[in-house]
């Protein structure tokens, strides 16, 4: 068992998460008994948000470093680059 660090938050900071914690609990949301449950992804995927994937740039062109990632024409693409050549 770990020892609990001492608390560092400022006070004003304590205080809003007290008010935080201190909240009423959202009502569960209202599905139809037959709804069918879905991946996390295919929500992901209507909001047409950026998705930052491992990959590689050659020639201009962003390649995934897994296969199984499939990227749709068009697709806002977040490239992390390391100083190395």
């Amino acid at each position: 068992m770990t020892t609990p660090a001492p608390d560092q938050r400022s006070s004003q900071r304590r205080t809003h998460d007290e008010q935080i914690a201190s909240e009423a609990e959202l009502a569960p949301l209202s599905l139809p008994c037959d709804a069918a449950p879905l991946p996390v992804e295919a929500h992901l995927a209507r909001l047409r948000r950026p998705v930052a994937v491992a990959g590689v740039v050659e020639n201009g062109l962003v390649r995934p470093l897994d296969p199984s990632v499939k990227l749709p024409e068009r697709s806002r693409v977040i490239i992390v680059a390391t100083e190395g050549v």
